[in-house]
C-alpha cells in the first residue's frame, strides 16, 4: 500500500509525476544508461539485482531474539547449514523446485476433491510403503532447528502449515534413510523416548492426520505412514519424547513419527515440523502454553533469514489486520481464507466474488507459487502484461508463463499487486512477492492459474515474503502486517 501523503504540495507533485509518467509511456524506466528514476504510486521501483539471490548470508535481527522463536532459513540459501558442504549453495534447479511445487499443489487439490480415493492402511505391516499416492502434501522449502530427546539432539526440519504430523528419521533405519546433514536421531540414546501403543487414542488419530490408517509393528507399537505428492514418504514408529523449542520451552511426551523407512526430496533435512490444525500437530500439542497462536516472517530472499514464533508474546502487534480462518469440518487441517479480490497497478480487477468462493482459498507455507482460479488468473495476467509492455517477453519456465528479460535494466517499474480478503484485510505484495527470478534474463510473474474453477486456490510462500503472518487458531483467524522481518 502506498505511504499516505499529508501535504497538498506533495500530492500535487505526485499527481504531476503520475501524469508525466503516463505521457512518456514509461519511457524514463531504468535502462543501464537512464539518467533518472521516478516512483509511480501504483508501481514499485525495483533494482533488478534485488530480485537475485546472493551467495552471502545476511541475517535479519528481528524475531529470533524472542523467547519462543526459531530462526527460519531457506533450505537452498547460503544461510542454511544444509548448504555448507556444497561448492555452490545456489546450484539448485528452479525447474525442479517448481516441478515439486506442482506436485504438492496437485496433492492438496486431490485431497480436497469432492470424491477422494479411498484410504489405505498399514495394518499388519512393519515398514510397508503407503499405497495411497499423494495422501499428504510434500516437503516445503523453509527450515528451522529444534531439539529432541534427553539429552537434546538438534534437528533441522521443514516447517509446514499444510501438514500435521511431525516426524524425523530414526536409527537404526530398519529399511532405509536418505542422506541428511544432522546426525540421525537415535531413540535408544534418549532417556525420555517411548513408543506409542496401537491401542492408544493418539494412534487412532493418525488416519485423520495422514490419510492412512495406522498399523502395528508388533502387538503393541503404533506404525505411522505418510506419502507425499512428489512420491516422497516416511514410515516408522509413532512415539513420544521431549521437544525443545527454546532453552526454556520444553515439552514432555511430544508425539511424533520416528521414521525407519524414508525416501524423497527432503533436501538433507531431518524431517518435517507439522503446523496444521489436527490434534496431532505441534500447534495442538502445545496449545496449553501457546494458546494455538504462532507467527512467522519469511525473508525477502533466500540469502536472508526470518523467524517462526510461538504464542502471542504478551499481545499481538496492532499493525496486524485479521481475516477469518474458520476450520472446514471436512478438511480440518488447512487454514482457509475468504479471498475477495485483486488489484494490479492500482486498479481493482473485475473479478466476481463467486470466482474465488467456487473452490475456496487457503494459505500454505509449503506451496511456493500462488494458485488462482483460472478466470481470476487470466484477468490478472492480462492486466499485468498490459502494464509491462516495455519489457521483452520470453519463454516461461515450468508452471510460470509470464516471463521477461530484464538483463538490460538496472531499475524496472513493476505494477503493484494487492490481494484482498474479508474483513478489509489487504496484502500489498513486495516486488519479491510479485516476481520469481530464475535469472536476470528470465523474471516471471509469481502466480499461475488452476486448471479448474472448482480447484482450491492457494496463497504461496513467495507472496507471503516479509509479512508478519499470525495464525490465531483459538479464535479462527489469520493476520498480516507488512515489514515483518526487519
Amino acid at each position: 500500500m502506498a505511504t499516505p501523503i499529508s501535504t497538498i504540495s506533495l500530492l500535487r507533485l505526485l499527481l504531476f509525476g503520475s501524469l508525466l509518467f503516463l505521457e512518456r509511456g514509461f519511457a524514463f524506466e531504468g535502462r543501464l544508461n537512464s539518467e533518472s528514476h521516478h516512483l509511480h504510486p501504483t508501481h514499485h521501483n525495483v533494482h533488478v539485482t534485488s530480485l537475485m539471490p546472493s551467495t552471502v548470508c545476511s541475517p535479519s535481527p528481528k524475531g529470533h531474539d524472542k523467547k519462543a522463536s526459531l530462526e527460519v532459513v531457506h533450505k537452498h540459501g547460503p544461510c542454511s547449514k544444509l548448504q555448507q558442504h556444497k561448492v555452490n549453495p545456489l546450484s539448485y534447479s528452479h525447474a525442479e523446485i517448481l516441478s515439486q511445487d506442482e506436485s504438492r499443489v496437485a496433492s492438496i487439490q486431490s485431497r480436497l476433491a469432492k470424491n477422494p480415493a479411498g484410504g489405505h492402511n498399514l495394518e499388519g505391516t512393519k515398514t510397508t510403503l503407503p499405497t495411497k499416492p499423494g495422501s499428504t502434501l510434500g516437503a516445503g522449502n523453509y527450515i528451522v532447528t529444534v531439539g529432541l530427546g534427553s539429552p537434546k539432539k538438534e534437528l533441522t526440519l521443514v516447517f509446514d502449515t499444510g501438514s500435521d504430523v511431525t516426524w524425523t528419521q530414526c536409527q537404526p533405519c530398519a529399511k532405509y534413510c536418505y542422506d541428511q546433514q544432522d546426525p540421525i536421531f537415535d531413540p535408544s540414546t534418549s532417556l525420555s523416548y517411548a513408543n506409542i501403543s496401537c491401542s492408544s487414542s493418539s494412534c487412532k488419530k493418525l488416519e485423520s492426520a495422514t490419510g492412512l490408517a495406522p498399523g502395528c509393528a508388533t502387538t503393541t507399537t503404533c506404525v505411522y505412514g505418510i506419502q507425499y505428492g512428489d512420491g516422497s514418504f516416511s514410515v516408522g514408529f509413532f512415539a513420544k519424547d521431549k521437544l525443545a523449542l527454546s532453552q526454556t520451552d520444553v515439552f514432555d511426551n511430544f508425539e511424533f513419527g520416528c521414521g525407519q523407512y524414508n525416501q524423497g526430496l527432503y533436501g538433507a533435512t531431518a524431517g518435517l515440523l507439522g503446523l496444521g490444525r489436527n490434534p496431532l500437530s505441534l500447534i495442538s500439542q502445545t496449545a496449553q502454553k501457546y494458546g494455538k497462536v504462532f507467527s512467522y516472517c519469511l525473508p525477502s530472499s533466500s540469502s536472508s533469514t526470518g523467524y517462526l514464533t510461538f504464542g502471542n508474546g504478551g499481545g499481538v502487534n496492532k499493525e496486524v489486520k485479521f481475516t477469518p480462518s474458520l476450520p472446514n469440518p471436512d478438511y480440518s487441517s488447512f487454514y482457509f481464507l475468504d479471498m475477495e479480490g485483486i488489484s494490479v497497478g492500482g486498479q481493482k480487477l473485475p473479478i466476481p466474488l463467486s470466482v474465488f468462493s467456487a473452490g475456496g482459498t487457503l494459505i500454505d507455507s509449503g506451496t511456493v507459487i500462488s494458485r488462482l482460479p483460472p478466470k481470476a488468473y487470466s484477468i490478472m495476467q492480462k492486466a499485468f502484461t498490459e502494464l509491462m509492455t516495455k519489457y521483452k517477453r520470453v519463454d516461461g519456465v515450468s508452471i510460470l508463463d509470464t516471463c521477461y528479460d530484464l538483463s538490460e535494466y538496472k531499475v524496472v517499474q513493476v505494477p503493484k499487486i494487492v490481494l484482498y480478503f474479508s474483513g478489509g484485510v489487504e496484502m500489498n505484495l513486495i516486488p519479491q512477492g510479485i516476481l520469481y527470478a530464475v535469472k536476470a534474463s528470465k523474471v516471471c510473474l509469481a502466480f499461475t492459474g488452476n486448471s479448474d474453477d472448482a480447484d482450491v486456490g492457494l496463497i504461496g510462500n513467495v507472496q507471503q515474503k516479509t509479512f508478519h503472518v499470525v495464525y490465531d487458531d483459538a479464535v479462527g483467524r489469520v493476520g498480516f502486517a507488512p515489514r515483518g522481518c526487519n
